[in-house]
């Protein structure tokens, strides 16, 4: 019988730079994760606390009470809290929804369907994505202004629903896909529409869900601070950064509004992370 020893893989070509790379992973893992501990640790933080010098990154009496006084605070107010959480969750599914549908198609479009003006949009997208909110904040606001949806729940939906980012994320995992693929589903007599969505969208699942947890974790965040200015019509975040904006008497508060607002896409990202550690380690089919 004989014995067959497996040798250990080496990622580096040696032990020692193996263990250099996984030092460097640790402590870049422990940076990211840092931001969320100090969150979750000023939520539990009793008042006394929070004002030590210097500054505990641990909790000597843990406390639920900051949780009770966001609960306390949000239903004295005058509208209802679920209210609040209603909008957000109208708004963050309308926009995950159509950002989902006009990205596919537009990408689809841009990386597989050969007509005039597809590389001069795609310039476009590319620069597009230099250009941050703030710099087209004041147009959008005249558009929406123009249109009437100034406190409306479109003024928060429909600027968020096409992003630069989005078509180009999936515009580029599209050009991944053999151009044979598509030829086949046209030669079988599918049209465009339906090579996209039952083709091609089969084939890029793991980029639309990584999408999704994008699209939903920044819809999650707004606000609509120009936009709503009806108590009635605001979103979820507004209310909570209103409270932790309240003074220090609050701040346990407002660290608990934090952590309560960073859940759900917590939550999403932990059920979607096998998709999206696929989406980011593929390197492309081959025909």
């Amino acid at each position: 019988m004989k014995l067959v020893i497996k040798k250990r893989k080496k990622y580096s070509g040696s032990l020692g730079g193996d263990i250099a790379i996984f030092i460097m992973l640790f402590l870049l893992g422990a940076f990211m994760l840092f931001p969320i501990y100090l969150s979750i640790i000023q939520s539990i933080k009793p008042p006394e606390e929070f004002f030590l010098f210097p500054p505990r990154l641990y909790v000597i009496s843990p406390t639920s009470q900051n949780f009770v006084g966001l609960l306390e605070a949000t239903s004295s107010m005058w509208i209802p809290f679920t209210r609040y959480l209603f909008n957000s969750i109208l708004v963050t599914v309308a926009v995950t929804g159509f950002q989902i549908i006009l990205a596919s198609m537009a990408a689809y479009v841009l990386a597989k369907v050969k007509t005039p003006g597809v590389k001069f949009f795609n310039k476009t997208i590319e620069i597009a994505l230099l250009f941050t909110s703030n710099v087209t904040h004041i147009m959008l606001y005249m558009v929406m202004a123009y249109l009437g949806m100034i406190d409306t729940y479109f003024a928060i939906i429909l600027p968020f629903v096409a992003t630069p980012l989005s078509i180009f994320f999936m515009r580029q995992f599209m050009g991944q896909l053999p151009d044979s693929i598509i030829e086949a589903a046209q030669m079988d007599g599918a049209g465009h529409f339906r090579t996209c969505w039952q083709v091609v969208m089969p084939n890029v699942k793991p980029a639309w869900i990584t999408l999704i947890i994008f699209a939903f974790t920044a819809a999650w965040q707004i606000n609509g601070w120009s936009f709503i200015f009806n108590e009635a019509l605001k979103p979820l975040p507004t209310v909570l950064l209103q409270l932790q904006g309240s003074g220090i008497q609050r701040a346990g508060v407002g660290a608990a509004a934090t952590v309560f607002l960073m859940s759900p896409p917590m939550i999403l990202f932990v059920f979607c992370q096998g998709n999206v550690l696929e989406t980011m380690a593929h390197s492309g089919l081959k025909e």
